[in-house]
């Protein structure tokens, strides 16, 4: 396999159907989850950076900038199902390929999904750092201002997991801000144009959440998930989980077996192991409750979905 990858001489028309199969790749993980694309992300990552070897000057800076989509894309599907070091492999080998390029823009993606996954491995001062890194990468690019509103939202989950309030509000007034600034045009980076004015509502209320403040990110949290694409069921599952966990914090025990139970719902169709934990962690949250009728009808939907 790999002698024909070698002696295959890409051209313009094989960039434009591994373009075509990354896209996919992204609209099947907002469908339904990264975990079981990995085999096939990392096969096309292994056929892209093979066609390098042998591609005309012409197209070698698109298979490069390609490779790096499909590194940071398995990185992305290894994080969906919390295989974390591998993931760290992955997001690495995309930074490299990043660096190559000299795709500042690009770079700072990769390090804002590191800064998400260190926020997971309850490190958030190294997610702090590197969703630092990715702004100091990003700033005085041109159309930066979508990308700096993102990273800020990052920022703010790893300063929530700290418990630094003044810190995490402070990221959240500089991401609305840049957000207020950006433009919705053609020259945005296609990895950028998924956050729009409902994922910074929705992302806002999840490190409102994250900070304690529950009050505040249940109708932030409502809002988004009600505008939300409804395709994108994997993103729709992990937010109804967190608007269940906010419910669930301010004493609306039904509301947020309802907001689970449509977590469980979209899940018979994701695979996504980083929402089954999302989903574990609510249902332990549940014991003191364990009589309540809105609880012993969620426990038995939850059986039922997990089992």
């Amino acid at each position: 396999m790999l002698q024909q990858v070698e002696e295959t001489r890409p051209s313009r028309s094989t960039v434009a159907a591994l373009k075509s199969t990354v896209q996919d790749f992204w609209r099947r993980d907002d469908e339904s989850g990264g975990s079981s694309l990995r085999p096939a992300i990392v096969g096309q990552l292994r056929y892209a950076q093979g066609l390098i070897r042998n591609a005309p000057p012409g197209v070698v800076g698109d298979l490069r900038t390609l490779s790096a989509e499909l590194a940071r894309l398995a990185g992305w599907a290894h994080f969906d199902a919390r295989q974390y070091s591998l993931a760290q492999m992955y997001f690495t080998q995309a930074l490299d390929l990043a660096g190559d390029n000299g795709d500042r823009q690009f770079l700072a993606n990769v390090l804002s999904s590191m800064s998400l996954q260190a926020t997971y491995e309850d490190d958030p001062l190294e997610a702090v750092r590197l969703a630092s890194a990715a702004q100091d990468a990003v700033r005085d690019t041109t159309q930066s201002s979508r990308i700096m509103s993102m990273l800020h939202i990052r920022e703010a989950f790893a300063h929530a997991t700290l418990h630094d309030s003044t810190s995490c509000h402070r990221a959240i007034s500089k991401a609305h801000t840049h957000f207020d600034r950006s433009q919705d045009d053609e020259s945005l980076p296609e990895w950028i144009r998924y956050f729009d004015e409902t994922k910074l509502t929705v992302d806002t209320g999840i490190a409102l959440a994250q900070l304690g403040n529950y009050q505040r990110a249940v109708p932030l949290i409502a809002e988004g998930l009600r505008r939300e694409n409804h395709e994108q069921r994997r993103g729709r599952a992990f937010h109804a989980v967190w608007l269940a966990t906010a419910q669930l914090r301010t004493g609306a025990l039904a509301e947020a077996c309802t907001s689970a139970g449509l977590a469980l719902d979209l899940t018979s169709t994701v695979d996504s192991p980083r929402v089954t934990r999302h989903l574990a962690d609510f249902h332990r949250q549940l014991a003191p409750h364990a009589r309540q009728a809105a609880v012993v009808g969620f426990e038995a939907k939850f059986r039922s979905a997990i089992s």
